[in-house]
C-alpha cells in the first residue's frame, strides 16, 4: 500500500467554500471510485502544532492507493482523473504531488 499526498494553496479569487463544496460533490466521489483507491481524504488546514506564523499550505490531500504502478499507469491517464486534475487545477495553486510509502 501507498500513497499519494498533495499539498497545496488555492488560487487567487478561489473561495474556500465553492472549493470545498467541489471536493464533496465531485471530487471526492470520482476519486473513490477508483478500485485502486481505498481511501481518500481532504482535509483543510487549520494551524501549526508547533511554532509560530502561518502554514505553508491550505489544503492537504492523501490519497490510499493499492497499486501505485497501476494508478500511475493506467488510472492517470484515465478520463476520470485527466478529468478531476482539469477541474482541480483551476482551483489549486502550484500543488506538490508527493508519493509515500509507509514505513
Amino acid at each position: 500500500m501507498g500513497a499519494i499526498i498533495l499539498k497545496y494553496r488555492l488560487k487567487s479569487g478561489v473561495t474556500p467554500a465553492d472549493f470545498e463544496q467541489w471536493v464533496r460533490t465531485v471530487d471526492q466521489p470520482a476519486m473513490r471510485g477508483l478500485a485502486r483507491v481505498q481511501a481518500f481524504n481532504t482535509y483543510r488546514v487549520t494551524g501549526l502544532l508547533m511554532g509560530e506564523g502561518a502554514p505553508s499550505v491550505e489544503y492537504v490531500e492523501v490519497f490510499e492507493i493499492d497499486d501505485i504502478a497501476g494508478f500511475t499507469g493506467q488510472d492517470m491517464a484515465g478520463e476520470v482523473v485527466q478529468s478531476i486534475m482539469g477541474q482541480f487545477m483551476g482551483f489549486a495553486d502550484a500543488p506538490e504531488f508527493l508519493l509515500a510509502e509507509k514505513v
